[in-house]
């Protein structure tokens, strides 16, 4: 219903531009009191467009293009009249929309239309502010600024109000600082080169435009080869020189993007890890020559199976190789690699006969972004557990990541402890309280995630190893700042604030531990957004972040510390019902308001007593 929606309004709004544009050209134009040298002249400036058109100049880094016939329309405007400018837009719009019989004839339309609107915008504010048509007056460069500017706006606004209606996104989704940049750039390029226009016309008329036709056709050849050298050297740089795929490095840099777009736009984003199995036995018995030959081989054979599709395809190190798939579920990515495997398996490849499956094979593990991932790192351990997964089921085989099978075992559990304890006890020589609380947040972590039924082994297992670190930042806090005993003033609070973002970066260098980042970053997001350090609001916080909150936040009010009156258990609970859905997930402190009464309110009560 949206999508219909979205539709119709997209039609009516391309119709209300277009039927707009076409009014104001005709009102505005005439054409009866031209000579014979003026319609030489409209012929000539619309050859002129038309070249341009044909000899766009194309800019690193993204093979963007960009036209110079604006210069030449805002040139026609300063120099001679609307009416002229207008004639040349008509006569080169019909001419290009013959030569172009393969775009609808309603993009024609719009476009015309659009150009319609922006030449008469700066036509009038051109006059407004004190410009003069026929008399070059470069002293006074604001008339030519301010419509330029304007000419810009028009631009913007149209194109802009399109992409909202059809996406259905806020403005702020549809243009970004970096676009507004590139674009302004662009029109700077505009005005600078209709002012070169300027001159020439005003100095030869024919011999100008041809000069300047001329300089943007040569300027255009030198583009394209700059771009050309550009995309060659970048190739070399984002390419595996062996298989030629996408290098690591340019597949982290590329999934960050994707993961970013996708969870701005609610689309889904999935992630393969491929592993060619046995590839080390098949390296000892042919060769290391030959296990390049077959790397390659492989590669090919991912390449060609991705052809036609958005898909990103890169070799991720040794024998193993990633595809990020945008816009596809881990269903849909389950059945096209499943169908690869299997194409693989038939595929001969000198010397296969002799590793275990006696034919070249993989294991495949596949992960879908989630709506409470806070980044790639995130989507990469699934992927990486999941082929995992798929190693040890006897290889050959295709895995989806499933949260409630996958879990990490004790063992890995009790060393992941042990190692992160071993980091916490750096806090024993600075902030004693830092460690104590941290134990005393683990303990709860452990015993409030095993009631949480809704989560996983390994989700209460990376909650309680996130509790054991969550304050591992404040390592690089000063200690004076952090034993001081009266109120922190502002710039102290600002350090204390830069904790979870250390803590991010020490956890982040050891990669086993990347699935507790978020829990370190964000465990002081709020509920309603007003939180450190990104404000994140709602279900934006990771869901373990938001539960990590509430027992960080019950153990600090609860322990006496020397600059805030030390809260009891009930009052402790009484401020956290009371700040739920502001500060704290309803959901989650309702139920460990429950847990604390049910399992420690009476020890507390008794100890009291006592």
């Amino acid at each position: 219903m949206g999508n219909r929606i979205s539709s119709i309004g997209v039609k009516l709004y391309i119709l209300g531009i277009s039927l707009l544009g076409l009014f104001v050209y005709f009102f505005h134009l005439t054409v009866s009191f031209f000579s014979l040298s003026d319609w030489v002249l409209i012929y000539v400036l619309t050859a002129s467009v038309l070249i341009v058109n044909r000899f766009l100049i194309y800019l690193p880094p993204k093979g963007n293009s960009i036209s110079m016939d604006s210069s030449i329309y805002l040139a026609c405007l300063f120099v001679f009249n609307l009416h002229i400018t207008l004639l040349v837009l008509g006569i080169f719009s019909f001419i290009y929309a013959l030569y172009k019989r393969s775009i609808e004839l309603w993009k024609h339309l719009f476009n015309f239309s659009m150009y319609c609107l922006m030449i008469i915008s700066a036509h009038y504010v051109f006059h407004l502010s004190g410009g003069t048509v026929g008399t070059i007056n470069i002293t006074n460069i604001f008339p030519y600024i301010i419509s330029l500017f304007v000419y810009f706006l028009v631009n913007i606004l149209v194109l802009s109000c399109y992409f909202i209606i059809s996406s259905q996104r806020l403005f702020n989704g549809v243009l970004n600082f970096g676009l507004l940049k590139e674009v302004g750039m662009t029109y700077c390029i505009t005005l600078i080169l209709s002012l070169v226009l300027l001159f020439l016309l005003q100095e030869a008329k024919y011999f100008g435009v041809f000069l300047f036709t001329i300089l943007i056709t040569f300027l255009s050849i030198a583009f394209r080869k700059l771009l050309y050298l550009y995309q060659e050297k970048a190739n070399q740089v984002n390419r595996d020189h062996l298989t030629g795929l996408y290098n690591h490095g340019f597949f982290k840099e590329t999934l960050k993007e994707q993961f970013s777009d996708c969870k701005l736009l609610k689309q889904p984003l999935t992630l393969a890890f491929l592993d060619l199995d046995d590839f080390k036995k098949y390296n000892d018995r042919n060769g290391h020559l030959q296990g390049d030959r077959l790397l390659a081989f492989f590669g090919k054979l991912l390449q060609q199976a991705v052809e036609g599709t958005n898909f990103t395809v890169a070799r991720y190190g040794g024998e193993e190789f990633a595809i990020l798939m945008p816009n596809t579920t881990k269903e849909d990515a389950y059945a096209f690699l499943n169908r690869l495997r299997k194409e693989v398996n038939d595929t001969y490849f000198d010397g296969v006969e002799h590793i275990p499956y006696r034919c070249l094979s993989f294991s495949c593990g596949i992960a879908e972004m989630e709506k409470d991932m806070h980044e790639s790192d995130e989507l990469i351990h699934r992927a990486d557990q999941a082929l995992y997964y798929a190693k040890a089921q006897g290889k050959n085989n295709v895995q989806l990541y499933d949260k409630h099978n996958m879990c990490l075992d004790e063992i890995k559990f009790k060393q992941d402890l042990e190692a992160l304890e071993q980091q916490v006890k750096f806090f024993l020589s600075k902030d004693v309280y830092t460690y104590r609380h941290s134990k005393r947040v683990f303990k709860y972590a452990l015993e409030f995630g095993s009631r949480l039924d809704e989560l996983t082994v390994h989700e209460r297992q990376t909650l309680a190893l996130g509790a054991i670190i969550h304050d591992i930042g404040k390592i690089e806090v000063p200690r004076d700042i952090l034993n001081k005993s009266g109120k922190l003033e502002k710039h102290e609070w600002e350090i204390i604030k830069k904790h979870v973002t250390w803590g991010r970066e020490i956890v982040a260098a050891e990669k086993r531990f990347d699935e507790l980042i978020p829990l370190v970053e964000l465990h002081h997001e709020r509920y309603d957004g007003k939180g450190y350090p990104y404000g994140l609001k709602g279900e934006e916080i990771p869901k373990l972040a938001r539960i990590l909150c509430i027992i960080d936040s019950f153990d600090a009010m609860t322990t006496e510390r020397p600059y805030q009156p030390t809260k009891t258990f009930e009052e402790a609970l009484e401020e956290i019902e009371r700040c739920a859905g502001t500060q704290f997930d309803p959901v989650y402190a309702a139920k460990f308001v429950a847990f604390v009464r049910e399992h420690y309110l009476p020890l507390a009560e008794m100890e009291q007593l006592n």
